[in-house]
């Protein structure tokens, strides 16, 4: 048609193109997701024919499972690399934190896929499959944490899927409001929360709020007060 000019397609080698398609796919996917995403997009985004993505993937789904497999490899590398040394039980967490936003501030595309919601055709390579792997990792280290300061270290495993769950959140955020904090920053209060959450464990932690009442009612005459100032508290006393 007169007017319309098509893509002028760049001669790679097969090597080449297939990583290209990884870049412009996982660019793809991480933007509109693997659901919303079409080979069609994909192709043209690339400046080549939908046969070309079929020829190297596939389909999107095989493109997809490459992706995943190649940033799951890559996020678990940043992150053993941390904890290959002997160090001190903080040391080893600060670590963790600073390899894991060092991998998001590199790979922001490639950490966008893993946390987005695998599909149903996708078995592995969801955010949860791959934080649980790592937590399974830092359990038994922390077991000893957990051993060496009387705490039950049967309960070690919901501490680590805590701590690595928090930091795969709040990774998200920062790439989401376009890392405003420096990564040195960012790991700092990670780990001040994180840290000093597990120094002041208690050993048989308990609720402080009354159990919801059965009507679904207040029940105003067991309700905790506001963490803050009480009747007879004033500034002075909490300073």
């Amino acid at each position: 048609m007169e007017g319309m000019t098509t893509p002028r397609r760049t001669r790679m080698s097969g090597t080449q193109r297939r990583e290209q398609l990884i870049d412009v796919g996982r660019r793809t996917f991480a933007e509109r997701g693997v659901a919303a995403a079409t080979v069609e997009e994909i192709a043209a985004a690339a400046g080549v024919t939908k046969p070309v993505v079929y020829e190297h993937f596939g389909g999107k789904e095989g493109l997809y499972a490459v992706i995943v497999d190649r940033e799951t490899r890559s996020f678990l590398d940043h992150i053993a690399s941390a904890l290959t040394d002997d160090g001190t039980p903080r040391e080893l967490f600060e670590r963790a934190v600073t390899a894991q936003l060092s991998y998001i501030s590199a790979n922001p595309d490639g950490f966008r896929v893993l946390i987005r919601d695998a599909p149903s055709w996708h078995s592995t390579g969801s955010l949860a499959s791959l934080m649980s792997d790592i937590a399974t990792k830092i359990e038994n280290e922390l077991s000893r944490v957990m051993s060496r300061r009387e705490i039950d270290p049967r309960f070690a495993p919901i501490y680590a899927q805590m701590l690595i769950g928090m930091a795969a959140l709040t990774g998200d955020w920062w790439i989401e409001h376009g890392q405003e904090f420096d990564a040195t920053e960012m790991a700092a209060h990670m780990v001040n929360l994180g840290w000093n959450g597990l120094t002041g464990l208690d050993a048989t932690p308990t609720l402080v709020a009354a159990a919801p009442v059965a009507s679904g009612e207040p029940d105003v005459d067991n309700m905790v007060a506001p963490i803050g100032l009480g009747d007879d508290e004033t500034d002075d006393d909490i300073a």
